[in-house]
């Protein structure tokens, strides 16, 4: 497995790394001892960065990582967290008390006496302008509750509002081959100020896993069911904001006509993610551990060659930047 400097962490993680939102909900039941075994496999695959947030299952994903985190006894392990989104959305409920709060409950739920990376949870854009939240997030840096924070953004310009934090040591973002937009500015822009991408939504909620086509149907409980248009939280959070049957006929040009020779489409799309710069880790999902091996392996491979990048580009400009390009 790749390794990388996970921006003002300056710690070394993996490329790529795993991420929990699945044990806690929101993409069918996945039992206590399926996310056990996924997390294990996914260590035993060299995966390192394991992103969860306080939200998730309201906790159960933190907890289950911790207890995986006591069974592996581990120090190379990095755990992120993510805190914000269990309250309503109103720039006023992220007070310094609450976010001490929410803190103190994930050193809970993680058994850790100091969370290596806590991030705000796509916060209102109003948060982003309060020194009182950054302040307070510095001060638990200085007293050993947090060892870093950073900030998970839904859109581009929240992210290049979040780095002019000399605080804010990451920025996680949605960026995949249907999602082009953070090339632009974002990721340069953190790679010139030090700090660490982290990518989430790397395969577009599965489309570009290159299984799903129009017939394919979700749980009533899986928010590709039950937030396409945005229902429950922001659309982009669902099949990366694409129109799910645009989707599955753009995956399909990419899977006629962008693998070279001995790549999966998923692996295409995993690569693309990692290739991307200033990026440190890329958070799949997975929810069994044949899953998790088969994503962590695209950690050790080559960069994709100059003619896939091209061919991404341009199923992108085509087919799909005229839903997502002017909205993130």
């Amino acid at each position: 497995m790749e390794t990388r400097t996970l921006g003002k962490t300056g710690l070394a993680v993996g490329v790529i790394g795993l991420g929990c939102w699945q044990f806690g909900g929101d993409w069918g039941d996945v039992s206590d001892a399926e996310a056990m075994a996924t997390l294990h496999g996914a260590a035993d695959a060299g995966v390192t960065f394991f992103d969860t947030a306080d939200v998730y299952g309201d906790g159960r994903s933190e907890r289950l990582v911790g207890s995986f985190l006591a069974e592996r006894d581990d120090p190379s392990l990095f755990v992120a967290t993510k805190c914000g989104r269990r309250v309503a959305q109103d720039p006023s409920n992220y007070t310094p008390s609450a976010l001490r709060a929410w803190a103190e409950r994930s050193q809970e739920n993680l058994g850790l006496e100091t969370i290596p990376l806590t991030q705000l949870h796509c916060p209102p854009d109003g948060v982003y302008e309060d020194d009182r939240v950054f302040d307070a997030l510095d001060e638990m840096v200085a007293e050993g509750i947090l060892a870093a924070y950073g900030v998970s953004v839904e859109t581009v310009a929240q992210g290049e509002r979040a780095i002019e934090r000399p605080g804010v040591a990451t920025v996680q973002v949605i960026f995949n081959a249907f999602r082009l937009k953070p090339l632009e500015r974002l990721l340069p822009a953190c790679a010139r100020s030090g700090v660490g991408v982290i990518v989430r939504v790397p395969l577009a909620s599965g489309l570009l896993s290159g299984k799903y086509d129009e017939r394919t149907t979700f749980a009533p409980t899986d928010h590709r069911t039950y937030n396409r248009h945005g229902e429950a939280f922001d659309v982009g959070e669902t099949f990366s904001g694409v129109p799910y049957e645009a989707g599955v006929a753009a995956a399909r040009e990419l899977q006629s006509s962008a693998l070279p020779e001995g790549w999966s489409l998923p692996e295409v799309a995993l690569r693309w993610c990692a290739d991307g710069p200033g990026v440190s880790t890329v958070i799949p999902g997975a929810r069994n551990p044949v899953q998790a091996k088969a994503n962590a392996a695209v950690g050790s491979r080559q960069r994709l060659p100059e003619t896939t990048v091209q061919q991404v580009t341009a199923v992108y400009n085509e087919r799909i930047a005229q839903y997502v390009q002017d909205r993130w």
